[in-house]
């Protein structure tokens, strides 16, 4: 199941069914609902589904975008804050996402939990490895103090975010959502690759709460050296809810359209994945139309999907 996410063409249009449009003329018959929608883009977006010009995979938070927020931000309130008034108005943000997908018939909706506040060593690293120098001692004495750092600080802001999932599924299970819990990009937030396997195991009686794999977020760890993409995704995929598909310009710079950078090794990641998963083309608004078109048919034709 290919799916567009709105965070490509939602700033191009100021009518819902524009954006639902431009997804199906692009050959795409599904679309995300993405965290940077306006409350008027709804409207429009409800009517092309009644009129079946797109169906929706999944709706990620926030959506619609908070007020309050100007810019497009999904992690401007966390489950991991330090300030109560901002995890509750997380979870606040997060019903109204809840009940935008169930109005919108959507099935899924992709979370992000939050992070370790700690000193952030992830663009230090990138900056390292862009400038050839993974293989130096000032990098592995970089990378050895960031994990563990960030391994003594993690279970007081992992605990916060199951407290925050415990509260939402009940929500969840009442509008017959799915909570899908999305792979970073950064090593700082939560939860990291090991972390999602133990939040996985300890939710596995729950049909209500899966994961989400983000191709290129997972990609920009495993180029800094902090896993094995392919490892980490076999692990886990039997919780797989849904993915993000885009590529990476070595070495973190993602949301490119896929098979146009090289950067994530599709071929063998795909069959990785379960039957009949959402994977949802999240790209950058910068990205253009004529590559867009260009490499979905590549797409189409080489992985039959």
């Amino acid at each position: 199941m290919l799916s567009l996410s709105s965070c490509w063409n939602s700033h191009r249009h100021e009518a819902g069914e524009h954006i639902a449009h431009d997804a199906r003329r692009l050959g795409f018959d599904y679309m995300e609902l993405s965290h940077g929608l306006k409350v008027s883009h709804l409207p429009g977006l409800l009517n092309a589904v009644k009129h079946s010009v797109i169906k929706i995979s999944s709706v990620h938070n926030f959506c619609p975008s908070p007020v309050e927020v100007i810019m497009d931000a999904p992690d401007a309130y966390e489950f991991t804050s330090h300030r109560e008034s901002d995890r509750i108005r997380a979870l606040n943000l997060t019903e109204v996402t809840i009940e935008t997908a169930a109005r919108i018939g959507a099935p899924r909706v992709v979370l992000h939990l939050g992070s370790v506040p700690i000193k952030s060593y992830t663009h230090k690293l990138e900056a390292l490895v862009h400038a050839g120098q993974i293989y130096s001692r000032e990098y592995t004495a970089a990378k050895i103090d960031f994990v563990t750092r960030r391994t003594k600080a993690s279970q007081f802001y992992l605990d916060r975010a199951r407290a925050a999932l415990d509260e939402l599924l009940p929500f969840a299970e009442r509008h017959q959502v799915a909570l899908c819990v999305e792979t970073r990009s950064h090593y700082e937030q939560v939860p990291n690759e090991s972390e999602m396997q133990v939040l996985m195991d300890a939710y596995r009686d729950c049909p209500w709460l899966g994961f989400w794999h983000d191709f290129g977020h997972v990609q920009r760890k495993a180029n800094l050296g902090l896993l094995n993409h392919a490892e980490s995704l076999s692990a886990i995929a039997p919780r797989l809810l849904g993915c993000h598909v885009h590529d990476v310009a070595w070495p973190a710079k993602d949301h490119r359209v896929p098979l146009s950078t090289g950067g994530v090794d599709f071929d063998k990641l795909l069959p990785l994945i379960p039957k009949n998963i959402p994977l949802v083309w999240e790209l950058s608004p910068r990205q253009k139309r004529s590559g867009v078109i260009e490499r979905l048919a590549e797409w189409k034709m080489r992985f039959r999907v």
